[in-house]
């Protein structure tokens, strides 16, 4: 049997890649003087907690608010959407990432930094 024909069995014995349960979201950027994380609320306002944030269940929905958030150049810059779930108090991070930047800075002495500033 030709190596060509082997391969082309391969490829079609490989089953389509499933497409993606649609996850929860927000819009989420930095707002532009401060610097400070924001989200997008209900009533279109940027909060600063992620609980406060509008909850976006449709991609279409979350997209189209993303859209029009990122025209607000005065305001904010970096915007995107960020998966999240629904907690008891609102928006709840599902990545590290997200949870970080919720947290703010980490320019504080921690680890290492703060054994150094104590034995100093």
């Amino acid at each position: 049997m030709p190596a060509d024909t082997k391969a082309d069995n391969t490829a079609a014995a490989k089953p389509a890649p499933k497409a993606r349960d649609p996850k929860p979201q927000v819009v989420t950027a930095n707002a532009l003087l401060e610097g400070d994380v924001v989200y997008l609320a209900g009533d279109r306002s940027w909060t600063r907690h992620l609980s406060d944030a509008q909850i976006f269940d449709e991609p279409l929905a979350a997209e189209a608010a993303l859209a029009e958030a990122a025209k607000r150049h005065a305001e904010v810059v970096g915007c995107y959407r960020a998966e999240v779930k629904h907690g008891p108090r609102g928006a709840e991070p599902t990545h590290f990432r997200e949870d970080f930047r919720r947290r703010g800075p980490s320019n504080y002495a921690h680890g290492k930094q703060a054994a150094a500033s104590n034995a100093a």
